[in-house]
């Protein structure tokens, strides 16, 4: 099995400080232990001008049958005969992969203390692979797969499938390729972690069982480059070798990644899934006052169990999704699916498309769903997708209604504009239900302090005064008509605890194309595909 990796250079920047790049002398041939053989690392040739790197690894199949144990290609043949004559000591697969890992593990950290920034510089690489099994198993394997993997990420490609025999031309190819890769913009620490991930792509198997821990050496490899690629899931995939719990919780935290990036901010600030038991309500009474919590006035002196604000607010949203007859909804921001359940209950519900941010969030609601076990025609009528409610997106378009069920406290104001625009300029469903706290009736929760906020993620709480003023000024802006109500029991001094307003189109919107900005926050708006511009 082997790789040359190769570079030019001039007097002033020789083609030799691919040595430093990769920690390895020229004027030394290196051998390196792993658990399938041997590496060898040796320069063919080594000028200012030219410099080449080769990587040759020994494979022993008798090592690798004895401890692949029955897992992955090399230890879970079709018959007794492949463990011992097969192209695992030939062709460049997973093998490779970890062998680069063990021999150019600081080159692929992108570190070189004695050539300080280095490193840091792209510079022009080749690299040869003379044999690379790409069987696409349904997916479109060979030369053409090659091109889909590595072009993308800036390197020109060069793939030439290799016959089964050169002698007899009739028998056609073989599913090995010849591959070389030229570049001058991509750095060698990034080269090298995209050969680790996207060799044992090609080869679709892996030489180990694919473990938990493998999602994690996937993206710390992917980094910087991944998120991005377009083919991102048929990466993910077979990279996971095809183990699909696995490959959905790649994608998903490669999206929350990438909608991290978008906004400017923490991985964990994006990722903080709220209960939907506690979104507007501060402890677990479900209502103030000398009354139990879930009791009301007796009846025949026995007491009767009260809904609670949850259940109230579902109903009050449900019953505002009747009356406007909608039948295709898109739940924004829907949390763990408390929501999605009660609108899967009512047959007049076709589609129902859930929108969260939060992965963490989106796998609760599948599994309090029980989306797998879900029968067929029920599971057709839901959709659980990650995305942000701050940027266009294409797949909001189209519904009856979207509901924003205790949603918008939990945006900074500067960033509410973006909402706004996302949902009722640029989705422009038939009819929106927002929810969301009514700050005047927090004096009447008995646990809540003084001053202080429903939840600890709630930016900002209006008053009712506040919502109206920003329900109207909203429908005005994006032609609809708003109606407010009230949700809960309501109280003749404070009001009810939460409110709600019913948008529905009316009226023609007023020209804007954008979302307003502030100072604090300009707000950026996305094309269809929902990628940040």
């Amino acid at each position: 099995m082997f790789m040359s990796i190769s570079t030019t250079g001039t007097a002033e920047s020789p083609a030799t400080d691919l040595g430093f790049l990769l920690h390895k002398h020229p004027g030394k041939v290196q051998r390196f232990g792993t658990s399938h053989g041997e590496a060898h690392v040796f320069y063919p040739e080594a000028g200012d001008e030219l410099c080449t790197a080769a990587l040759l690894l020994d494979i022993d199949p008798i090592a690798l049958v004895r401890r692949g144990r029955g897992k992955g290609r090399g230890g879970s043949p079709d018959f007794a005969l492949a463990q011992y004559v097969n192209d695992r000591p030939y062709a460049a697969s997973s093998l490779l992969a970890v062998a680069l890992r063990t021999v150019f593990r600081t080159a692929m950290k992108g570190v070189c203390e004695t050539r300080p920034g280095l490193a840091d510089r792209p510079r022009p690489l080749r690299i040869a692979l003379p044999a690379v099994p790409a069987n696409g198993a349904g997916e479109g394997g060979g030369p053409a797969m090659v091109a889909r993997l590595f072009e993308p990420l800036g390197w020109q490609v060069e793939a030439v499938a290799i016959p089964l025999d050169e002698s007899f031309p009739e028998w056609g190819e073989s599913r090995y390729v010849r591959i070389e890769l030229a570049s001058a913009t991509v750095r060698l620490a990034d080269a090298l972690q995209q050969l680790y991930v996207l060799l044992p792509v090609l080869d679709g198997a892996k030489h180990y069982w694919v473990a938990p821990d493998e999602v994690d050496k996937l993206l710390a490899a992917g980094e910087g480059w991944l998120a991005d690629h377009p083919e991102q899931a048929l990466i993910a995939r077979r990279y996971l070798a095809r183990r699909w719990s696995l490959t959905r919780t790649a994608i998903e935290r490669l999206e929350l990644a990438r909608l991290a990036e978008a906004d400017d901010r923490e991985v964990e600030e994006i990722d903080n899934a709220v209960e939907d038991t506690d979104r507007s309500e501060p402890g677990a009474a479900d209502r103030p006052g000398a009354e139990p919590a879930g009791e009301g006035p007796a009846q025949d002196g026995a007491p009767s169990k009260q809904p609670s604000l949850a259940e109230q607010r579902r109903e009050a949203i449900l019953a505002a999704l009747r009356e406007v007859g909608a039948a295709r909804v898109a739940d924004l921001g829907c949390g763990q699916g408390e929501l999605i359940g009660a609108l899967l209950k009512d047959a007049r519900i076709t589609e129902v498309l859930g929108v969260d941010v939060s992965a963490r969030a989106l796998s609760a609601a599948a599994r309090k769903l029980r989306l797998e076990r879900m029968p067929e025609r029920q599971a057709a009528r839901v959709k659980l997708v990650q995305g942000a409610l701050t940027y266009t997106d294409a797949r909001l378009k189209g519904f009856d209604a979207a509901v924003l069920c205790e949603v918008i406290e939990h945006l900074d104001l500067p960033r509410l504009p973006a909402l706004e625009y996302a949902v009722l300029g640029a989705a422009r469903p038939a009819a929106v239900v927002v929810t969301t706290p009514n700050a005047e009736y927090n004096v009447r929760w008995e646990s809540l302090p003084a001053g202080h906020v429903r939840h600890a993620d709630h930016r900002f709480e209006w008053d009712r005064e506040q919502f109206r003023a920003w329900a109207e000024r909203v429908a005005r802006t994006y032609g609809y008509t708003v109606v407010i109500r009230p949700v809960g029991p309501e109280d003749p001094e404070v009001g009810p605890p939460t409110q709600l307003a019913l948008f529905r189109i009316g009226t023609t919107p007023e020209p804007t194309t954008e979302p307003p900005a502030t100072d604090d926050a300009p707000v950026r708006t996305t094309p269809e595909g929902g990628e940040p511009r």
